[in-house]
């Protein structure tokens, strides 16, 4: 027989997909309206920058920590401080008078949503034990997430062509409150007897090793990697680790047990984890520009195009999660991160042939996130069901941890294959007529997405086109390439499932 959900249970669900719908919404909307930031608060490009990072290093920072934090003294209990939390830093935001306090409210809102995202696999992992309610409830989890995170430009965009910019942020701490009230009560407290000592030391150097490093990777391009400061960052990120590695294995009760790693099933399916942000939702913030600058694509029919991207981490993952109790994760998590990286490939194929070949580069964004959705719900729910449910605060910390640092660092090395592939291409048709810094600046303009020529530079519009061409080459290549050796060593530790599985009685997988 299919298990029902109870009504209790139904409100839990109900609470947690609130508040993964805010966190979706918040991370993929507001670069939507950077360039309104930019007139209206008179924002320059590193304040611009600092609105997307500040969120994700705030977020990355305080992973690990909130998840033994919520396994010490209460998963409902930091859940529901944590959407308070986020009510209120969206409310700083959408007040902001200026981009300083903007950017401050950013980091806020990034700290209170990473914890929210802890809290709320910590819970379902807890609440819902058997197999067939978990996949149910993480796929319903996947959906909204994906909702979030898919539909955000396309709702931001809505939100603030009929509002204003500032109900993007105002919208969430409405939605905070109505969330915080179903929590209260539905959500039923829960801690772990194993951490009533609490890991002070451990949860410090982490969180400023996390810090330092998703600083490094973000800001290094920007300050210079062989300046002090970056050497500085980077030299206390690489200290903090180490004391974190001393640190838990010296204390009787550390925050961090190392020992997971040596289970197959959580340590292939967090090789799952990191795929999915090694290349999808990094490219997701370079896939507009060859929309636009490269296709030719404008305004809504840009943002409608990416919906072939999105639209998928919608839809499929009930069907993964199904899948996944028929074939067992060890099957699912290595073919979806597959089809991602055979998407890559397509659409690689569709740049090389040319603009002309829009519908091909459509299908490729269409099977890379059917691959996503195969990938991200089952990840999600063997991560957190391969440990004890009293340390799923722990699990899904080094989960989200894993994807947000996987996504810091993406981004940041995507946008510098681009540029390279771009300024290679420069190189090769302009010779040295002119000068690397001068060649370097046009490199950054073209991959940003300006093929204009620009007066005095000697370029034409085609030259620049064929140079974002090669730059978008690049990249691709470069997701499928590590997509794919992920794959291949997700299914190395995995095997063990597949094995188990095949043997296993199916009418028990019902």
């Amino acid at each position: 027989m299919k298990s029902t959900l109870s009504g209790q249970s139904i409100l839990v669900l109900t609470a947690v997909c609130l508040s993964s719908s805010m966190v979706g919404l918040e991370i993929s909307s507001v670069p939507i309206i950077l360039s309104t930031l930019e007139k209206v608060l008179r924002a320059d490009f590193r304040q611009l920058q600092w609105t997307i990072n500040a969120y994700t290093i705030a977020a990355s920072t305080v992973m690990m920590a909130t998840g033994v934090l919520a396994d010490r003294y209460g998963r409902k209990r930091i859940f529901v401080a944590a959407i308070i939390a986020f009510g209120v830093a969206s409310l700083i935001c959408g007040l902001a008078p200026n981009m300083p306090v903007l950017i401050l409210g950013r980091a806020f809102q990034g700290a209170s949503g990473g914890a929210m995202l802890i809290c709320q696999i910590a819970i379902l992992s807890q609440r819902f034990q058997d197999a067939g309610e978990r996949a149910k409830v993480f796929g319903w989890w996947g959906i909204i997430f994906g909702f979030g995170l898919g539909f955000g430009p396309i709702i931001g965009g809505g939100i603030a062509a009929m509002l204003g910019w500032r109900w993007v942020f105002l919208i969430h701490a409405c939605g905070a409150i109505v969330a915080a009230c179903v929590a209260m009560s539905s959500v039923q407290e829960s801690k772990s007897r194993e951490t009533e000592h609490l890991d002070v030391v451990g949860i410090l150097s982490l969180s400023l090793a996390v810090f330092c490093l998703v600083f490094f990777i973000t800001q290094g391009s920007e300050l210079g990697f062989g300046s002090s400061t970056t050497l500085a960052v980077l030299v206390t990120a690489v200290v903090s680790l180490i004391v974190f590695v001393i640190a838990e294995r010296s204390v009787a009760y550390p925050m961090f047990d190392f020992s997971v790693f040596k289970v197959r099933r959580f340590s292939g399916a967090l090789l799952g984890s990191i795929g999915m942000n090694f290349c999808f939702w990094p490219f997701m913030m370079y896939l507009p520009i060859w929309f636009q600058a490269g296709i030719g694509f404008k305004g809504f029919s840009a943002n409608a195009a990416l919906l072939a991207y999105t639209l998928p981490t919608l839809v499929v993952p009930p069907f993964a999660e199904r899948l996944a109790l028929r074939r067992g994760t060890g099957f699912v998590i290595p073919v979806g991160l597959t089809t991602i990286g055979l998407g890559f490939l397509v659409m690689m194929i569709a740049v090389i042939t040319g603009p002309a070949a829009w519908l091909t580069t459509l299908i490729g964004a269409l099977v890379a996130g059917i691959g996503l959705g195969v990938t991200n719900t089952p990840v999600t729910n063997t991560l957190t069901g391969a440990v004890s449910s009293d340390r799923a605060g722990m699990a899904s910390g080094i989960d989200m941890s894993a994807r947000l640092i996987s996504l810091a660092l993406n981004i940041a090395l995507m946008g510098f294959i681009l540029t390279g592939g771009v300024l290679q291409h420069l190189k090769n048709a302009l010779g040295l007529s002119t000068g690397p810094l001068h060649l370097g600046s046009l490199a950054a303009q073209i991959a940003a997405g300006n093929v204009i020529p620009l007066d005095g530079s000697g370029l034409t519009s085609e030259t620049a086109h064929a140079a974002l061409t090669q730059g978008f080459i690049w990249v691709m290549l470069y997701g499928a390439i590590c997509i794919l050796a992920l794959a291949i060593l997700s299914f190395v530790l995995l095997r063990q499932d597949i094995e188990l599985d095949s043997h296993a009685d199916p009418s028990q997988l019902k």
